[in-house]
């Protein structure tokens, strides 16, 4: 199974991101973008790639004790920018310091019970959209380049969404089906509600 852990918007948070995304898919450049849908976007903690069946028990008792001592936050989707010239993201703002504590916990508990680290350096986005090919398409889609992407993320740079409280982890599997990916969360876990 590929399985990643994440946070995961409410609604409402998501549908006020994508009524201010919808505008800037009509923008110059956007057109060469694989943008993905709302239903898709979390807030990524650790990327845990392929896991084999029999280590989900040792994985959920991990995440289980993190969520256990980890204090529900508050946050709010604001602001965009990019990766290079490949990713276009939005950001997060609020208690970023609680969320980026939960990551680190995570990372550590997912490294003991997958025995292999994906070390990357954490920074809280949703993804909107990536540079390259379209699902059925055989050519590759000509670069989008950096300044058109400076573009649209100065387009979404004002944006700043409903505070939200991120009060569960979830463990997420990935499953690619006819060239679109998909996610399910397989478990949550509601995090410590110290108020």
């Amino acid at each position: 199974m590929r399985l990643f852990v994440a946070v995961l918007p409410p609604v409402t948070a998501l549908q006020g991101l994508a009524d201010a995304v919808a505008p800037v898919r009509g923008l110059p450049g956007a057109d060469r973008l694989r943008w993905t849908t709302a239903e898709g976007w979390h807030l990524t903690l650790a990327f845990l790639g392929q896991v084999p069946t029999e280590r989900l028990p040792e994985l959920e008792t991990g995440l289980a004790a993190v969520a256990e001592v980890h204090p529900v936050h508050r946050l709010r989707i604001a602001g965009a920018g990019r990766f290079g010239d490949r990713v276009l993201w939005a950001g997060v703002e609020g208690q970023t310091w609680a969320l980026r504590r939960l990551a680190e916990a995570v990372a550590e508990a997912t490294d003991e019970a997958t025995g292999d680290t994906d070390a990357f350096a954490f920074h809280p986005h949703l993804t909107l959209a990536r540079a390259g090919s379209h699902r059925g398409q055989r050519r590759a889609v000509q670069r989008v380049a950096a300044a058109e992407l400076d573009a649209l993320a100065a387009a979404l740079a004002e944006y700043q969404g409903p505070e939200w409280e991120a009060a569960e982890l979830h463990l997420m599997e990935s499953r690619q089906d006819g060239g679109a990916t998909h996610y399910a969360s397989l478990r949550s876990w509601a995090l410590a509600d110290w108020s």
